[in-house]
């Protein structure tokens, strides 16, 4: 959604780099390529006036003149106001004192209502709640239906009396939840609340006389991020209207300019809570401010990534993965096998566009990210599980006539599967040198990180040892010197000198080419 001002401004900062000093004509251009970049990204005037006035403030100020680089500091107020825009801190559920606690859901139709609060349900129990769907959207046709099948597909327990199609009182059915889930012991009711297509008198009093009946602890607006400043107006009238203590952005992921979401925090002044970035009822999650602009900016998000790592991964199976890439056989123990319970667990995290996508500096390539064929990783899993046990235990196995067989059973060409057995073997290898604290291959030699190729010719030449004369007589006195010497050595004990010299040191010649140097 973020991806056309993040461009500009990404552009904008490049304009500085290399400038030791940023004169006030610098500051003032960069200040009109934001605000730019920012009206192209449908933000409310309101909210970009006071960006701009507080980033030229600072950046005017002694914050960047006797910064040691200017276009960092820069970047560094651009960030900070960002995440003043979107709210700054992270806002956090209030939960009530004696369960249930009341969330209700309020916005217009389209937003996405019903399907978030299955979102929000599935998000809930997976931080150890239990709650309860409340249908109350007693008008839209098969909007009961509707909650009802995403409550299933979420796991979690839906209330709905009513048929709806018109029919049923929604406040009564709201007051008649509460008891409900205190008997059934749901300690989170989330009432589905009926949308329209615009503000109107009825919506209002509709959603007015809900939130008396169960008296919410949290009004969540929803609001669709792809419609614009209009998101704003809607959101001003439901705070005038109704009044609601956060927002709940839908439809992150579309492609639209995603001016709603810098916008609305600042107009209305209350936070962005939770963001939907997805289809997928796991597509959704706490909103973060500074994680958010950090994404604008093109500096990844890295932390979710983490958060999402530590959701899908075991610890007991990381430790085990680990445990044989770090094994004395050189990762030879780490299987097609696990290679493949690796790749299961990578794709339950999400898209691997969204993945990739989070890290760092990814937006330099952008277009390559979309245009990765998720299908790939489906394919890779064909051609494994065509193998037998044993293939995937030790894919040396695999020779002509099975990687004939594994291509016709996976549906794919016999050189996809050789790619993949080498593409393995050359993955387990750099994964075993970096779990044992050795460099990456091919790297140059550095302190603590492994050997490159300088150094292997190094040992290479250092294990050809002393070349022999081409003098047959030379090389006769040569061998016989030498089988003196390992004579001599055999006589001695191990250990007798710290430093290898055969006993009787005072005794030891150093060779005719160094006594030059010693006078």
């Amino acid at each position: 959604m973020f991806d056309t001002l993040s461009d500009r401004l990404a552009a904008t900062f490049k304009n500085l780099r290399g400038k030791g000093r940023l004169s006030e004509a610098d500051i003032d251009a960069t200040a009109r390529e934001i605000r730019i970049a920012l009206l192209e990204a449908d933000v409310a005037l309101p909210a970009v006036r006071s960006f701009i006035a507080n980033v030229k403030e600072r950046a005017l100020g002694a914050e960047v003149s006797k910064a040691l680089n200017p276009a960092q500091q820069i970047v560094k107020i651009v960030n900070e106001e960002l995440v003043g825009i979107l709210g700054g801190e992270t806002r956090r559920l209030r939960f009530a004192k004696q369960p249930p606690t009341v969330i209700m859901l309020a916005g217009l139709q389209g937003a996405g209502k019903t399907t978030l609060a299955g979102k929000l349900g599935k998000w809930l129990q997976g931080q150890g709640h239990t709650p309860l769907l409340v249908a109350c959207d007693l008008q839209r046709p098969n909007a009961v239906n509707q909650l009802s099948v995403v409550a299933e597909r979420a796991g979690v327990a839906v209330y709905a009396p009513e048929p709806g199609n018109g029919v049923g009182d929604p406040v009564k059915v709201a007051g008649d939840s509460l008891e409900f889930a205190k008997t059934q012991q749901y300690d989170i009711v989330v009432i589905d609340t009926a949308g329209r297509l615009g503000v109107d008198e009825e919506l209002m009093r509709q959603a007015a006389d809900i939130r008396d009946a169960v008296r919410p602890d949290e009004i969540l607006f929803v609001v669709d991020a792809m419609i614009g400043q209009d998101a704003v107006n809607t959101a001003e009238a439901f705070r005038d209207g109704v009044g609601f203590d956060g927002v709940v952005l839908s439809k992150l992921d579309g492609d639209a300019r995603g001016g709603a979401a810098l916008s609305i925090a600042h107009v209305t002044g209350k936070q962005i809570m939770f963001a939907s970035n997805g289809e997928k009822l796991d597509d959704f999650d706490a909103f973060h401010p500074d994680r958010m602009a950090s994404r604008i900016l093109g500096m990844g998000d890295m932390l979710s990534l983490i958060e999402k790592a530590e959701q899908t991964f075991s610890q007991a199976e990381a430790e085990k993965m680990a445990a044989k890439l770090q094994s004395s056989k050189g990762g030879k123990d780490f299987t097609l096998d696990d290679f493949l319970a690796q790749m299961e667990q990578v794709r339950k995290m999400g898209s691997i566009s969204k993945l990739l996508g989070m890290l760092p500096g990814m937006g330099q390539i952008k277009d390559q990210i979309n245009n990765l064929d998720e299908k790939d990783v489906d394919r890779t899993a064909a051609i494994i599980k065509s193998m037998t046990p044993g293939e995937r235990q030790d894919p040396h196995l695999i020779n002509g006539s099975r990687r004939a067989r594994i291509a016709k059973g996976s549906g794919v060409e016999v050189s996809a599967v050789k790619g993949l057995v080498e593409r393995f073997f050359e993955a387990r290898k750099m994964m075993s040198r970096m779990a044992q604290g050795g460099g990456m291959p091919g790297m140059p030699g550095m302190p603590g990180m492994g050997g490159g190729p300088g150094r292997q010719k190094k040992q290479q030449k250092q294990a050809k040892g002393k070349r022999q004369s081409g003098n047959p007589m030379k090389r006769k006195a040569e061998a016989e010197a030498a089988a003196a010497r390992r004579e001599q050595q055999g006589q001695g004990q191990e250990g007798d000198s710290p430093f290898g010299l055969p006993p009787g040191g005072e005794n030891f010649e150093l060779p005719d080419e160094f006594k030059k140097f010693m006078g």
